[in-house]
Parts: C-alpha cells; sequence; structure tokens
C-alpha cells in the first residue's frame, strides 16, 4: 500500500507538469527532459503555481497542509507560488458519526451515553486530522467535542515519510537543494503535525493561553479535563460570531474600530508578555461575543498550532520593533548581528541602507495602504541577500503577522498600526530594561534571599575557600609544585651519593695507610 501511494503521488505531480519547477536544477534538467517526450500526453495550460495548488489538494489533507505550511516561508518560494498555496483551505468531508462513537467508546471505555448525555450526530468543523461536534455533558453544560480521525495517525506518518523522500530527492539533485534546505522543511512540518495528533497537547495549549488572560480580554474555552482522551477533548461551547461577518457584528452593535485596537494589543501581548502566542489565527478559528458581560471581547478556537518564543527572542524582536517605529535602521541593523539573526561580520551600514529602503516608504500610511506580504517579501529579498539565519519560531511569528494583517483589513482598513503597536512595546521594553525590570527581579529573588539569608555567611566562607583550593592548584602550580618536588628528590639523591663516594674514598685512604704502615 506504501508503494500504491507512492505510485499515486508520482503520477499526479507527473500529470501537474510539476517537473518545470526544477527544469534547469542539476539532475532534474534531464528528468525533465525524458518526461517531456514520455508523458507527451499532458497538456496543462494553468500557470505553475495554480497546477502545484491543485496537485497538492488532489493528493489529500496532509499535502494541504503542507502546502498551507509552505505558503508561510516566504523567503524560499516565488511569489506566484506563496500566493497561490495560501489559498489552500483545510476543508475535508466529515467522517460518519458511527466512527466518531466507536471513537470516544474506546477512548473512555465507556457507553457514549455515559459519557455525554447528549451528542449532536452532526459535526459542526470539519478538518484534515479531527472533526467537532456539540455536546451537552450530565450537568448541563454545553460542550464542543474534537474527535481524531480514525487511522489518520498511520496516513500521516505515511505520507509524511513519502514528503520526506521526495524532499531528499529535491535535496540531493537540485543545485538549490542546500539553500532551500527542504529535510529541514519537511522536520518543521512533522513536529508540529505530529502534536495535533495528541489532543491532549491542543488542551494543555488551551489551559495555557487561558492562564495568561485571566482578565477575559481574549476568550478562551475552559477544557473539562475529566472528558478528553488522547483521541478526544472537551471543552465549553463557545457562543459568538466569526469575525469575517462584520456586517453581522456592527448588527449586534460591536464597536469594528476597537475591536481592531483591541486585537493589536492582544497580539502584542501574546507575542511579548507570554511568549506564548496562537499561531492559527485565521478567521475561521475566531469568534467574536454578541451577548453578556463579555460582549465585544475576541473568542479564540482551535490550539493545535501555538508559537513560542525566548527571552532573548522577545528582547531582539521588540528592540527591533521600536527602533523601527522611531526609524532608528541603524539600530535595527545592530539587533540582528547581536541576535545571530545575521553574520557578525555583515557590514553594519550596508545592512542599515537595505532596511531603510523596505522600510521607509510605509510609514505614516494606514493598514490599507500597506502590504505587509510584499513589505516581508522584500526583507526576506535582502535577508537571503547578507545571510539571514532564518529562525524557525520567527516564521510562526511571520505566519499570524500575516493573519493580523488580515483580520486588521477587514475591521478597520485606517487603523494605524503603529501608533497602536508602540506605546505598548514601549512599555514592554520599560519592564525588562528599565527600574521595573530591577524591581520584578528584586521581588522574584527577594523570598529565596529571605530564605537562605542565615546561611550565607557560611555559603560565602565556603566559596571563598574553594576558590582558594582551586587557586593553589591550577595547573601551573601544580607543574611548578611537581618541579620542585623532583629537585628536592634530585638533591636528597645527589646528597647520599657524595656521602657514599666520600666513605668509600676515606676506607680507600685508610687502607693505603695501613698498607704503608706495615
Amino acid at each position: 500500500m506504501h508503494y500504491l501511494r507512492l505510485f499515486y503521488i508520482l503520477y499526479v505531480l507527473a500529470w501537474a507538469r510539476l517537473d518545470e519547477f526544477l527544469a534547469n536544477q542539476g539532475a532534474f534538467t534531464l528528468i525533465h527532459s525524458v518526461l517531456n517526450v514520455v508523458l507527451f500526453w499532458r497538456k496543462q495550460s494553468a500557470p505553475r503555481a495554480v497546477r502545484l495548488r491543485m496537485a497538492l489538494e488532489k493528493l489529500g489533507p496532509i499535502f494541504v497542509k503542507f502546502g498551507q505550511m509552505l505558503s508561510t516561508r516566504r523567503d524560499l518560494l516565488p511569489v506566484d507560488v506563496a500566493d497561490e498555496l495560501a489559498k489552500l483551505q483545510d476543508r475535508v468531508p466529515p467522517f460518519p458519526f458511527a466512527q466518531v462513537k466507536t471513537t470516544i467508546e474506546n477512548a473512555f471505555g465507556l457507553p457514549i451515553e455515559q459519557v455525554y448525555a447528549e451528542f449532536d450526530t452532526a459535526p459542526v468543523a470539519s478538518a484534515s486530522v479531527a472533526q467537532v461536534h456539540f455536546a451537552t455533558l450530565a450537568n448541563g453544560q454545553e460542550v464542543a467535542v474534537k474527535v481524531l480521525r480514525p487511522g489518520i495517525a498511520k496516513v500521516i506518518h505515511q505520507d509524511i515519510a513519502l514528503i520526506k523522500s521526495l524532499a531528499w530527492l529535491v535535496q540531493a539533485l537540485s543545485s538549490e537543494g542546500k539553500r532551500l534546505k527542504p529535510l529541514d522543511i519537511v522536520d518543521e512540518f512533522a513536529r508540529h503535525t505530529e502534536h495535533e495528533l495528541d489532543l491532549t497537547l491542543e488542551a494543555a495549549n488551551c489551559t495555557q493561553l487561558a492562564k495568561n488572560f485571566p482578565d477575559k480580554r481574549l476568550l478562551i474555552p475552559e477544557v473539562y479535563w475529566d472528558d478528553c482522551r488522547k483521541e478526544v477533548m472537551t471543552m465549553q461551547r463557545m457562543h459568538g460570531v466569526p469575525i469575517s461577518q462584520i456586517d453581522v457584528l456592527r448588527e449586534k452593535g460591536i464597536d469594528i474600530t476597537q475591536l481592531a485596537h483591541d486585537g493589536v494589543e492582544i497580539f502584542f501581548t501574546q507575542v511579548f508578555r507570554d511568549g506564548f502566542f496562537h499561531a492559527d489565527m485565521h478567521p475561521g478559528n475566531i469568534q467574536v461575543a454578541t451577548e453578556g458581560i463579555h460582549k465585544g471581547k475576541y473568542i479564540a478556537l482551535d490550539f493545535g498550532i501555538m508559537g513560542s518564543l525566548s527571552d532573548t527572542d522577545k528582547y531582539y524582536l521588540a528592540r527591533n520593533f521600536l527602533a523601527f517605529f522611531n526609524r532608528d535602521y541603524r539600530d535595527v541593523a545592530v539587533a540582528h548581528i547581536e541576535s545571530g539573526w545575521v553574520p557578525p561580520n555583515t557590514n553594519v551600514e550596508e545592512l542599515e541602507t537595505a532596511i531603510r529602503a523596505i522600510c521607509e516608504p510605509i510609514f505614516d500610511k494606514p493598514l490599507k495602504d500597506i502590504s505587509f506580504g510584499r513589505t516581508l517579501l522584500s526583507l526576506f529579498q535582502m535577508s537571503r541577500r547578507f545571510g539571514v539565519i532564518i529562525q524557525p519560531q520567527l516564521v510562526m511569528l511571520q505566519k499570524t503577522l500575516l493573519n493580523i494583517e488580515g483580520l486588521g483589513r477587514e475591521l478597520d482598513p485606517n487603523i494605524d498600526l503603529w501608533q497602536t503597536a508602540k506605546p505598548f512595546l514601549k512599555k514592554w521594553m520599560s519592564e525588562q530594561v528599565g527600574w521595573r525590570s530591577i524591581l520584578k527581579s528584586v521581588q522574584k529573588e527577594l523570598p529565596f534571599v529571605l530564605k537562605n539569608a542565615p546561611e550565607m555567611p557560611r555559603l560565602v566562607h565556603q566559596f571563598l575557600q574553594q576558590n582558594i583550593q582551586a587557586q593553589q592548584h591550577t595547573p601551573q602550580q601544580t607543574k611548578l609544585a611537581e618541579l620542585i618536588q623532583a629537585q628536592h628528590r634530585h638533591a636528597k639523591w645527589q646528597k647520599w651519593t657524595s656521602l657514599s663516594i666520600a666513605v668509600l674514598v676515606l676506607l680507600q685512604l685508610a687502607s693505603l695507610i695501613i698498607i704503608l704502615v706495615k
């Protein structure tokens, strides 16, 4: 079956004439020529990017997801390909309720009626890895239940293995293979897809994001852990209107301009305050509450793909953003070098000039007049020139930023992104490097200091004593001590040797005297 799938994949790739992409790449030149002769029946007039999208859709949901991930790598793809892959939709027909029931009963070891008081047999959403149903718990709580597709893990592992084989072929035979690093891209895709196969990991992501927003600025469904398994996730049912239905939101009395500003602040809060952000913020995963005390608040759904940043990443990103907002392009260049995103021998002046040429034209413009897609493309082209090392976590951030751009355009195209984000970033940087940072560190470490204060004199004494002993046993001093000991042994040997010779000489003289006397 594995090989039949491989032959089908190769057939679809040939049918779509995708060998054109590598027609001038090393050994693929000959392969392309042979295929043109052998497969003379191929008549595809559509543009190459469209043919690639059609082929991925034909190959099924895993290839669609792979294409979606590729669309975020604008540093590697031509513009037409990246734009076309961004149109891929992860929508597949739902699987039957009988399979849903079997999965739930196998996961819990109980009849479905003992797990859920009511269960809607019609799914409300269906994707490549799982689908969602509404249900009710025994206590009357309305829930949404996410169920993995039966046998999806095996399908994913087989298809990823085949994709990896194709990536190896491209890397081995293509002259661009080393730069594109297709195997690394497949490994990154496999890592994210593997996380989606365990719904307890998604439940953990959901819980963590909720902890990060206790003030309910961003509404996150509560997870019911007693009713979660690897194949099943049970969470609070959320009631809201999809963010894409702007006319409905206006009819419900939602302030669209305020919603746009709140979205920018929530995004930057996730990235810079928490370093943990929702990395799949397309309109299907974002709703708005239109009733009750949370009216006008965002609702986040689907937590299978999350991004994370280290403190170092957050610091350099914030520094880059602030320098960018202040049009201090030299500091942007220096931050790139200090962070290790570009080689240390990069010419600062040349990098500064290149960044200015890209960023200066978009200042003082509303969001409707700015294309982050084109700006990012220019930045990536510049990155390639200067040897920028693309960080995987920053690719996830770029994907999210493009989602935010799309949402912002829909909500309020006149929003000034710079003025909205700048105060937040200034405050965050002040907390990281100003007096607030010092106070925060003191507050964090104070309990530890107070707890260990009585032992501090003894610990300091031990440290100093160990330091002195360590200094006394440095390699040079040890070598010197060995030489001195050797000299002492040599001197002692010389002393006894001289004494022995003297005794022998005296004995010889005594013998001579005795002989003469006789």
